[in-house]
């Protein structure tokens, strides 16, 4: 599952951008940096690049169980403006037109944010948490919300899918950020947001082979965040280099 192969284009950009083949590992692999620096120069198309990834969850999901939701339609239309919005000049990072998923304890706008709790099945926010809403501003394509154990504390509710580990079906995907390290190192985002309280980013990002970094407390706004013990609550990245980290702590 790791390393699953077969070639797609990216097309650039602009018109006279040619075809860029690349194969699915490059693509979904590389570095968070090296594809936002082939998107800025025109050489991957983020609506593409998205239709991609979106692919790989459908691919990999039934056997991974990462995601809680998957949010094809908005992913979608954010890369259409990602795209339009590059091909004018107006470049707003590294971030822009990345596909990036985060836990599901971050409120999304108009998307059901469930933590992981059967009580909150049908919870829907009317807006969005702090980090998402700096996703969202530095121009990220928010691809899904991931599958986490229940109230980012120990074990899963009957009702939610355990995330599985992408190197290897009987070992330990983490927690509470399963879903995030998972995904992560599968190649189902170029980056992802956990949270830690006692270990939720750390553990997951040990177990699935990635970077995870927890936030000095009050770096990164907790607002809009399903609380487990705010005075030790932390929100943070979880990528696969370290660069890729510090670029999305740069935003949230």
């Amino acid at each position: 599952m790791i390393g699953a192969a077969s070639t797609i284009s990216l097309t650039g950009c602009g018109e006279d951008s040619p075809p860029a083949p690349v194969t699915r590992e490059v693509a979904y692999f590389d570095s968070l940096l090296s594809i936002a620096a082939r998107i800025e120069a025109g050489d991957i198309s983020p609506v593409l690049l998205t239709e991609a990834m979106l692919g790989r969850i459908e691919d990999l999901e039934p056997q991974l169980q990462a995601y809680a939701t998957v949010m094809s339609t908005a992913a979608m239309d954010a890369a259409e403006q990602a795209q339009a919005e590059i091909a004018a000049g107006r470049y707003r990072g590294p971030l822009h037109g990345i596909p990036i998923a985060v836990k599901d304890l971050c409120y999304t706008k108009a998307v059901p944010t469930m933590g992981g709790m059967g009580v909150y099945r049908d919870f829907v926010p009317e807006y969005d948490a702090t980090v998402v809403r700096r996703l969202k501003e530095a121009g990220a394509v928010l691809i899904g919300k991931l599958n986490l154990t229940e109230g980012a504390m120990g074990g899963y509710h009957p009702d939610f899918e355990v995330p599985k580990n992408p190197w290897g079906g009987d070992l330990w995907a983490g927690a509470s950020s399963s879903g995030s390290g998972v995904a992560t190192a599968a190649g189902m985002c170029f980056g992802s947001l956990g949270s830690d309280t006692g270990g939720s980013i750390r553990f997951p990002s040990q177990a699935n082979g990635i970077v995870g970094l927890k936030p000095t407390y009050g770096r990164v706004s907790r607002y809009g965040v399903i609380p487990l013990a705010e005075s030790m609550d932390h929100v943070g990245p979880m990528t696969r280099r370290v660069a890729d980290a510090a670029a999305m702590l740069q935003v949230i």
